[in-house]
């Protein structure tokens, strides 16, 4: 039987999203599109029924992480949660939160206890999990919160949207954009891109990550003329990161950074916000890119979509990004080990 790290554990998510369909879908490409091993965290009752509903036929597996590899060329694995999900395609339900938040938690642990190489999650919906008492931002704060509970020091985690042409790292995240300014410090603009350099090196296998660093204001504040966060901010953190040694360029343009020749040049481009970065990300490789958080002890993957709930239980949501997300982890996963066994 192979090891029981060599197996990816996959959160549903939202189960009224399209995470149970998607999951589904992965696993019956398994073979064509070359699918790494992973398992379910989910209800089987829901995956079940969902699976009738679609009327797809697939074989599930009763499973847990140890026989989950062994097990997946023959059955879609599946590894049973203590809470139970309401099976309401296209409606958010707050009842379900607690598996939501259970299938994340164990997949966590899973790889911190050595079952599983690397945690994948299907999309979440927030507003269900607020109704509930959760109280972070989202998935990536979440995780930072368990990897810090769990190593007993604070974990700053960084979003990297990882396309087959582009990576980009916004240093805000889900903030509102009138926040930016406010947040955005060079402390914070250094610390961002020391992480992004650090996991391109020891996990993407870049021996010398090139960060190309976006300007907040337009035409990167054309001297101050548009604003002077650009100047003030954003400059001195490009230079405090080059006397680090890291290979840092800016403060650029953002309208002139995600063309091909650009492109070129860079590793990772860090932005400033949100949409600045997700938004290139996103228009090259909708359907390909993937979510990475960086800065955790362990691997984190997700698609880079959302729940779609408009089109949950229509058997239409399409698992390229999730597929993605699974080759990815694997070969990060692979590359993490290596790195620590040299």
């Amino acid at each position: 039987m192979q090891r029981a790290d060599t197996v990816l554990a996959l959160s549903v998510g939202d189960p009224s999203g399209i995470g149970p369909e998607i999951a589904i879908a992965a696993w019956r490409l398994r073979k064509r599109a070359q699918v790494p091993p992973f398992y379910l965290l989910a209800d089987p009752a829901l995956i079940a029924a969902r699976a009738d509903a679609l009327g797809v036929q697939v074989a599930l597996a009763d499973a847990t992480p140890e026989d989950a590899a062994a097990r997946f060329a023959d059955a879609l694995p599946v590894v049973g949660l203590d809470a139970r999900f309401v099976d309401t395609p296209g409606t958010p339900a707050t009842a379900n939160a607690a598996g939501v938040i259970e299938a994340i938690d164990r997949a966590v642990a899973d790889c911190f206890d050595g079952r599983a190489a690397a945690v994948v999650t299907c999309p979440i919906a927030k507003k269900p999990l607020y109704e509930a008492g959760f109280g972070f931002p989202g998935h990536t704060e979440y995780l930072a919160h368990l990897a810090s509970r769990r190593t007993g020091s604070e974990i700053m985690p960084v979003m990297m949207l990882a396309g087959p042409e582009l990576r980009t790292v916004p240093v805000t995240i889900h903030i509102a954009l009138t926040a930016v300014p406010a947040t955005l410090t060079t402390e914070l603009i250094v610390e961002t891109a020391r992480i992004t350099a650090h996991d391109l090196k020891t996990r993407f296998g870049i021996e010398k990550p090139r960060l190309a660093i976006a300007g907040l204001n337009p035409h990167a504040g054309e001297g101050g003329s548009m604003g002077l966060e650009d100047r003030d901010i954003v400059l001195p953190a490009v230079e405090a990161l080059k006397a680090q040694g890291i290979d840092a360029f800016g403060p650029l343009p953002a309208d002139t950074m995600f063309h091909p020749r650009a492109r070129a040049g860079y590793d990772a481009a860090l932005c400033m916000y949100h949409d600045q970065a997700l938004i290139p990300a996103k228009a090259l490789a909708f359907d390909e890119a993937v979510n990475v958080t960086l800065g955790l002890p362990f691997i984190r993957t997700s698609p880079d979509h959302g729940t779609a709930f408009d089109i949950a239980g229509k058997g239409i949501a399409r698992p390229d990004s999730l597929i993605a997300a699974l080759k990815l982890a694997r070969k990060l996963a692979d590359t993490d080990s290596r790195n620590a066994q040299a």
